[in-house]
């Protein structure tokens, strides 16, 4: 061996350094559809299984659903929060009884893909963003989001779930 030459197999089994103790949480986003089911499954499945893992269930009231007067749009938004508040405790329970998992909830207000967006990139904690791709009328405009003009800016991975799988495939997966 010369001097202070490094070969690969050195450099890949080099030192273990101590791994830090971390949360990796998956997000993934709620919002009814039948490939969303699919892919709140796979990332419970995966949360329950990975080392400090979480699950964060993600649901986004778009703005222009209060194009109403004042007084109108105020009961309408806050029906649709406690609409999602429902919607995300009950699913949260259901993914208790599945896999243990105890998720988080967010709920905000917005454009979805730009609240993903900035969701992720001011939480540390996120470690992919997983989304369910439609079976029928083309992926969506999350995933279109997603994998082009976001896809190289990421700063997670993104898990993609066929929404036409069934829970068998995905519990055999996961």
């Amino acid at each position: 061996m010369m001097g202070d030459t490094i070969t690969v197999a050195e450099e890949i089994h080099g030192p273990i350094r101590p791994v830090a103790k971390r949360w990796r949480k998956l997000l993934v986003v709620v919002d009814g559809s039948p490939e969303s089911q699919v892919a709140i499954r796979f990332a419970a499945a995966r949360a329950a299984h990975i080392t400090g893992g979480g699950l964060i269930l993600f649901h986004c009231i778009r703005p222009g659903e209060f194009q109403h007067w004042m007084a109108v749009a105020d009961r309408m938004r806050e029906e649709a929060h406690e609409e999602a508040t429902e919607l995300l405790r009950d699913m949260a329970e259901r993914l208790h009884a599945y896999c243990g998992v105890t998720p988080e909830t967010v709920i905000l207000e917005g454009e979805p893909k730009e609240e993903i967006r900035k969701y992720i990139e001011e939480k540390k904690d996120v470690f992919g963003l997983v989304l369910g791709v439609g079976s029928e009328g083309g992926p969506g405009p999350l995933i279109d989001y997603f994998t082009h003009d976001l896809a190289t800016n990421l700063p997670c991975p993104l898990f993609l779930i066929p929404g036409n799988m069934t829970y068998e495939q995905i519990d055999a997966m996961a």
